[in-house]
């Protein structure tokens, strides 16, 4: 027996180990807050992709839609000088980290995965900082959607409405046939959702643009704006009186479980009714916000890679590369909801609403109507963005008038810029 014939064996098994220990080392953690039920299972496919690659996961969830929770957990581990490998983040959050110089280079990578040709500009404007990708965009969410119990409509004798006209007549019907006409948690960032919805209802896309982008005073002083708010306190008296302080995916359970008609909500809202085994078209439905067809209010879930010693940099760039692949776009969105960030990807295998969703973002984008989301923080920086919460949530419990909260909201703009 040669040398070569007796060490085959104990090669072998040093050739295990070494794998087994490269396999070990290869981890990511990741920041996020995904913890909802519908979140959690779609977390679950990037899970499984890298752990099919002998890459660990190394999970940390914080609680809270919105992640202003998560928001206050990473800036303490940055400012220790221990940051996440990756982290959930949207909008001009992704441009304030970056200008911080903290986040990775992504660019060689999306240079070979061709980014730049399947993200739409008006996505690529958060995941880019100084023309460096800085973040892999994992979905479209959009704001501007109505959800509903068919089964509660049916017995109300209500149809899906399609103007502010006949939603609020619906409305009214739910309430005299003894439900909840609206599920509404009382947080700020759920009132600012509605808000988008109505603003771009009410005023239309070029409307929407100049006072929730442009942060135009002559569009946010208007008459326009009046009826906003006057719209806001229409929609407050068909809310339960337990609103306060729910979390957005109670609020979705009240529309699932028949206690409540509809819910004004992001497209998340869809993974809660399907974890439900729930079936759009059947038990529930999705629509846009009457009003505002045609256009997409938009968020984005992104993961910014923070920059990482050189040993962590395989695997944050394979988190990065499996979630722009094709197949993971589509196959998490379908369970959570959302559309896929990539154009490029089809609608086989999502159900009817995010077959809708994908053609409405196509249609927006081609049209100028994609438009980032105030309440998400995707039209204005943080500070702007909170000052709108402020007077939108001081309204919606009764502290201004309709008049006044324009008054505040001018003057509170005006303060944050």
């Amino acid at each position: 027996m040669t040398i070569a014939t007796r060490l085959g064996p104990v090669l072998l098994a040093l050739a295990a180990v070494l794998r087994l220990g490269t396999a070990a080392a290869q981890e990511v953690e990741v920041l996020h807050w995904w913890t909802a039920g519908g979140e959690a299972a779609a977390l679950q496919v990037l899970k499984e992709d890298l752990r099919q690659q002998g890459i660990g996961w190394k999970d940390m969830p914080v609680a809270g839609g919105g992640g202003t929770q998560a928001m206050t957990v990473l800036r303490a581990r940055v400012t220790a000088g221990n940051p996440p490998t990756a982290v959930q983040l949207m909008g001009f959050d992704l441009q304030d980290w970056a200008a911080e110089g903290v986040l990775a280079d992504l660019n060689e990578l999306a240079r070979a995965e061709r980014w730049d040709a399947v993200i739409p500009p008006a996505l690529q404007r958060f995941s880019k900082y100084d023309g460096k990708w800085i973040a892999a965009p994992v979905n479209f969410h959009s704001t501007n959607w109505l959800w509903a119990n068919k089964a509660v409509l049916d017995s109300a004798g209500v149809t899906v409405p399609n103007s502010w006209d006949e939603l609020i007549a619906a409305l009214d019907k739910i309430r005299r046939a003894g439900k909840i006409p609206l599920a509404h948690g009382g947080q700020p960032w759920q009132e600012a959702t509605i808000f988008d919805s109505v603003v771009l209802a009410t005023g239309g896309a070029e409307f929407y643009r100049r006072a929730l982008v442009d942060l135009d005073e002559e569009a946010l002083s208007s008459s326009t704006m009046q009826t906003v708010f006057e719209r806001m306190a229409e929609l407050r008296t068909y809310v339960d009186d337990n609103f306060s302080g729910r979390d957005w995916n109670l609020a979705t359970a009240m529309v699932v479980n028949g206690s409540a008609a509809f819910q004004i909500m992001g497209d998340w809202a869809k993974g809660e009714f399907l974890r439900a085994g729930q079936t759009p078209g059947r038990e529930f439905i999705c629509a846009r916000f009457p009003g505002t067809q045609g256009a997409v209010l938009f968020n984005s879930d992104q993961f910014a890679m923070f920059a990482v010693d050189t040993v962590d940099l395989p695997a944050q760039r394979a988190l990065a590369k499996v979630i722009m692949d094709r197949k993971f776009q589509s196959a998490f969105n379908v369970i959570k909801g959302s559309v896929p960030a990539r154009s490029d990807v089809s609608g086989e295998g999502f159900d009817d609403c995010g077959r809708q969703g994908i053609a409405d973002v196509a249609a927006a984008s081609a049209s100028g109507t994609l438009m980032g989301s105030m309440s998400q923080g995707h039209s204005v920086p943080a500070a702007v963005k909170n000052a709108f919460y402020d007077v939108i949530t001081a309204h919606f419990n009764g502290e201004y008038d309709a008049a006044r909260a324009v008054e505040e909201l001018v003057l509170a703009i005006e303060l944050a810029q």
